[in-house]
């Protein structure tokens, strides 16, 4: 079809669905192809066409005095034959087409508005782009098509399938559908679809592919019913479809054949839209479908415009009335005369070209839903603006060599690309027109639903829309309510391959399974995950450890010897025992101190010694308690003075009464000279005195400190006072032992003293109880976790100072109150008892 013009556009239309290739013989010239099946909608949009160029033309602002032509040629839906009339377009050689008597052949067009199928623009954007003819594609939506190096002069007004797919990705993902399987056409539109969801999806991680299934082209049932199979036993309960309607009407046929009810589908925009598979014996299967379809618009005085056509009676033989003809003819279900054989015969009517298409209802007409229509319309006026921007280029100021501009009588193809890469303009219907650098339009998708009402009619309705924007990105805009779904719930289902791992948990890959199909294996103690679906569990700070359901952090629990626990009271109220016992015996001792029994054993010394176990009772306090800095710093030096202090006294105490014996031998009188009470009081301060130098050069040089201790307990923390240094512990308890063995030794070399009371023998027997308890502290302190290791240093605190109390002064308690008979001069001198 063809109409003159100062500037020709071609296009590329499929108004004819199948074609019929000759055999090439090479012994004789090839027949031209034929072809079948008329196509209202491919017809309809060679109509937009015209329509969009001769309100070009009727415009005084967009071209003025420039008058567009067209010429347009049917691919048949074939490459071959579209191949073929592209290059008929780039190149002008036509013979059928006479323009004049002088001029044979259709001229050469600036550019090419069309191919609709992706293969086809692939090749012939291949040869075109060598030449650098611009070619402005309705329906391709390949995303291969955006590679500029090696399509430099293709552009499109429908979005690529690159948009199209995370639009996709934007409804799963809104849905919460992360398991999906996938159907794709075995053509390029298909197979680069595949390869772009899967690396979206891949990169997005917003979920995966159950299966991959690409449908045969031929009706290969034994495929089709393998493939319905692997759906059926799929968990995946979403279904996308990026395939053309004549795979989808076979596919279905399968589905309905098993009975496979149940899926939600996602329909691409090549079959969102097919009214083929509206039907109500599809419609139980289909119900519910959510598709991506290209942007709705409006075309306005367009139905006038289509109501002018008419077949031409005495032209018959021309394409163009060809083509309008078969229109008609199917449209009112008429023939032209002559009609075929038996036709009249059999009841059909004549056409007489009167007919009245407003009577009819038909595809033609409607103008409710301009899609692919809408998409021509604004091809053809992207070309039309970029055309009136180039000439209305002002010289020295153009954009070529020497800031030439391009004029009417020199136009080239190739300069018209520079101005389609920034035309921008607004059509009527208020979308916004313009090419980013790989020649693709600012994407804008409708989101349609299938509703199957309950007169068991259908109906596709728009449900939202997915765009892009220069400032919000990809944006999902959706009206849930108006969303039919076909599920007894009437919800959008539920398509996960595995159950979202709570927080506390940690999702683990199945091993050989897609990454949406995991485990939830829970967070290790002292690991938390406070988020659904986490890779990987947290650890919590020092402080803190998981609570059971390992999804927060709680504050470890402190633990030490308290006051407030059974174990703490009862150390405690013991200590505060020993220490009123001592203060009881001392105030027994202080009371009868004239007695024989107190005056024989060295009184001063004896009070002494009740005054420093009194100390050694008081400090086990210091080990009961939150550890503090000066608690942990007093505790040991308080301990080991005091127990110093006492054993001091005792070894004094021992060499005195050694003393004692020897004086009473003639010649022996000289021992106690060097005890005194002075050598006394000075030998007690002189050992204690080591004592004390050995706590100060612990102190100094490596100081007990409070200490958080995690090894014995991960929940636990357990405050104790780190000693800091070993050898100091080792040394101070070292010392008490050095003089409690001295004492014990020379006690025990004093014990058959010739003395109805000897003090050698309870001396003796304290000092192995002594020794006892603490070379039996030494491996229980070791090996005692914690708070337990203060407790066995408090225990044998209190039991070594039991031990002395209970042997040294026990006895003469009991002489004194309980057989004050026995406390008399003459008894503790060893005559008997006074009668």
């Amino acid at each position: 079809m063809h109409k003159s013009g100062d500037v020709i556009l071609g296009g590329l239309f499929g108004v004819h669905l199948f074609s019929s290739v000759p055999d090439l013989s090479f012994t004789s010239e090839p027949q031209q192809p034929t072809c079948q099946g008329f196509h209202v909608l491919g017809f309809k949009l060679i109509q937009i066409m015209a329509f969009a160029i001769d309100e070009i033309n009727r415009n005084s602002n967009l071209l003025p005095n420039v008058t567009l032509g067209y010429t347009v040629y049917d691919n048949c839906v074939t490459l071959g034959i579209g191949f073929r009339a592209a290059l008929s377009l780039a190149s002008g050689q036509e013979e059928q087409i006479i323009l004049n008597n002088t001029c044979v052949g259709n001229p050469p067009v600036l550019a090419i508005v069309g191919d609709s199928s992706s293969t086809r623009s692939i090749a012939i954007s291949t040869v075109l782009g060598l030449y650098r003819v611009p070619m402005v594609s309705y329906f391709a939506t390949c995303s291969c098509l955006s590679d500029r190096q090696k399509y430099p002069s293709f552009f499109r007004t429908i979005p690529s399938d690159a948009f199209q797919v995370r639009a996709m990705i934007q409804i799963l993902k809104h849905f919460s559908w992360t398991w999906a399987g996938l159907l794709i056409s075995d053509d390029d539109y298909g197979l680069h679809t595949a390869r772009s969801l899967q690396s979206e999806l891949s990169l997005s991680g917003e979920g995966c592919l159950a299966y991959v299934e690409v449908l045969p082209w031929e009706k290969n049932t034994d495929e089709f019913r393998r493939i319905v199979n692997v759906m059926k036993k799929s968990t995946a309960r979403v279904v996308i479809a990026f395939a053309h309607a004549s795979h989808m009407i076979t596919l279905m046929e399968e589905v309905v054949r098993q009975n496979v009810t149940g899926l939600q589908w996602m329909a691409s925009e090549a079959w969102t839209a097919v009214d083929v598979l509206q039907t109500p014996q599809l419609m139980p299967y289909l119900g519910g479908t959510l598709g991506i379809a290209i942007r709705q618009g409006e075309i306005p005085g367009l139905r006038e415009f289509l109501l002018q056509i008419r077949p031409d009676l005495h032209h018959i033989s021309s394409y163009r009335n060809s083509m309008v003809n078969q229109f008609w003819e199917i449209t009112f279900q008429c023939r032209f005369a002559p009609a075929p054989a038996g036709w009249v015969e059999g009841g059909g009517a004549l056409c007489t070209g009167q007919e009245d298409l407003e009577n009819v209802n038909t595809e033609y007409l409607d103008i409710s839903n301009l899609r692919p229509e809408y998409n021509v319309y604004k091809a053809v006026y992207a070309l039309a603006y970029s055309l009136d921007d180039m000439l209305r280029c002002k010289p020295g100021r153009g954009p070529f060599s020497g800031n030439s501009c391009a004029t009417l009588q020199t136009l080239e193809p190739w300069q018209l690309i520079y101005y389609l890469e920034r035309v921008n303009f607004t059509t009527p219907f208020g979308d916004q027109v313009s090419f980013d650098e790989n020649g693709d339009v600012l994407p804008i998708y409708d989101v349609m639903n299938w509703l199957w009402l309950p007169d068991g009619s259908t109906k596709v309705q728009s449900v939202g829309e997915v765009k892009r924007s220069a400032f919000k990105g990809e944006e999902l805009i959706l009206d849930e309510d108006k969303i039919f779904w076909n599920f007894q719930s009437k919800k959008p289902p539920r398509s996960l391959c595995s159950e979202s791992c709570p927080p506390g948990t940690r999702m683990v890959e199945k091993k050989g399974e897609p990454k949406c199909c995991f485990d939830c294996i829970p967070c290790s103690e002292g690991k938390i995950t406070n988020e659904s679906n986490s890779l990987e569990c947290t650890s919590c700070p020092e402080d803190f450890w998981s609570n059971p359901q390992r999804d927060h952090c709680v504050p470890k629990k402190t633990e030490f010897l308290s006051y407030h626990e059974p174990l703490g009271i009862c150390l405690t109220a013991t200590s505060l025992l020993g220490t009123f016992i001592c203060a009881v015996v001392l105030g027994i001792f202080i009371y009868h101190r004239r007695t024989p029994i107190i005056r024989a054993n060295n009184s001063e010394l004896s009070f002494q010694l009740l005054l420093s176990l009194k100390l050694c009772f008081l400090c086990s306090l210091l080990f009961i308690g939150r550890p503090r800095l000066w608690t942990c710093q007093l505790r040991h030096a308080a301990f080991g003075i005091s127990f110093v202090l006492c054993v001091s006294y005792i070894l004094v105490k021992t060499m005195v009464v050694l003393a004692v014996f020897k004086a009473s031998k003639p010649g022996g009188g000289a021992s106690l000279k060097w005890l005194g009470a002075t050598q006394q009081r000075g030998t007690v301060l002189f050992l204690t005195s080591i004592q004390a130098a050995i706590c100060t050069t612990w102190l100094v040089s490596s100081s007990p400190v409070p200490h958080k201790n995690t090894q014995y307990h991960n929940d636990k923390i357990v405050y104790e006072c780190a000693v800091g240094s070993t050898v100091g512990f080792a040394v101070l308890l070292g010392y008490i032992g050095l003089l409690a063995f001295l004492s014990f030794l020379i006690a025990f070399l004093a014990r058959n003293l010739p003395d109805s009371f000897n003090e050698a023998k309870l001396i003796t027997f304290s000092m192995l109880i002594f020794c006892a308890v603490w070379v039996a502290f030494v491996p229980a302190y070791i090996s005692s976790p914690g708070n337990y290791a203060d407790a066995v240093e408090v225990f044998a605190i209190l039991a070594s100072s039991f031990g002395l109390l209970v042997t040294l002064f026990g006895p003469k308690c009991y002489i004194i109150l309980l057989r004050p008979e026995m406390n008399t001069k003459k008894v503790i001198m060893g005559r008997g008892i006074e009668s």
